[in-house]
């Protein structure tokens, strides 16, 4: 039995059915960890959550940005971007089926037996894993409440940047959404820099890469992230794997088997 995540798969089917193939990847025996983006912009979402969904126990998924949106655009709060491929999606006869199973998935998820973490951008560093924990239950309780409509046409936003205490409501959510599911720089206090979508080395000044900052509480815990295609799965940082390798704009889809830190790669089409 081996557990792997992925990165980002956005919709592209073939790639992650070759790369699990070259690991003879098996439900029966293996796990399958994915580090949410698990559709949108590549051009078979709907091939990809139908055999996710088929996985049933075999799989671990966390919520992205791009899953979160398609939330909202499929019950009617939000109207697709330009750059959305999520018409097939839309078009299903199981699509009530697939939201019901997107919303039933976690933003973080943590494994004490393998001791790691899985998020689709990362944790902020004034939270624990702990706390993060149950900052991200906030969100997965609302998601599977009769008030998800509106915290999805709420969630949309910059502002506020940043953890304060007293944030209540829709502001409270959207903050802990975009860190769980939008975050790559931020200061040290926890403030945001949506707009940067760099690679580490092009920072603002006064921010970093949440995972480079020296007062992180999560120091010392393994966490997987996805979502920043810009490091090409490299960080400097021994206890954080990034797997965002850019499937969808012609990189590689990568795989990490998490009892050895094995990767394994296939090269993607433009």
């Amino acid at each position: 039995m081996a557990t792997y995540a992925v990165g980002d798969i956005q919709g592209c089917y073939d790639p992650l059915q070759r790369l699990l193939k070259d690991v003879s990847f098996d439900p029966a025996r293996d796990r399958l960890w994915v580090a949410g983006d698990l559709i949108n912009r590549g051009p078979q979402s709907l091939e990809v959550l139908r055999y996710l969904r088929g996985l049933g126990d075999a799989l671990v998924v966390v919520l992205g940005n791009h899953d979160l949106h398609f939330l909202a655009v499929a019950e009617g709060v939000r109207k697709p971007s330009k750059s959305d491929t999520l018409e097939a999606v839309l078009a299903a006869p199981d699509l009530p089926d697939i939201v019901q199973w997107l919303r039933r998935q976690p933003l973080l998820h943590c494994d004490k037996v393998l001791g790691y973490a899985l998020v689709h951008a990362g944790i902020p560093p004034q939270w624990s894993l702990k706390k993060a924990l149950k900052r991200a239950a906030e969100v997965e309780q609302v998601l599977q409440s009769g008030d998800y409509r509106r915290f999805l046409k709420a969630m949309y936003g910059n502002e506020p940047a940043g953890w304060r205490k007293g944030l209540r409501g829709m502001k409270r959510l959207r903050v802990i959404t975009n860190y769980l599911t939008r975050m790559r720089f931020c200061d040290p206090a926890g403030q945001l820099d949506l707009t940067n979508k760099s690679a580490p080395h092009a920072v603002n000044l006064g921010y970093a890469p949440w995972f480079a900052l020296e007062n992180r509480k999560t120091r010392g815990e393994r966490i997987i992230f996805g979502h920043w295609a810009a490091l090409e799965g490299q960080v400097s940082e021994a206890d954080v794997f990034a797997l965002d390798t850019g499937c969808v704009w012609g990189g590689c889809l990568t795989l990490m088997r998490l009892e050895d830190q094995a990767r394994f790669q296939v090269q993607c089409k433009g």
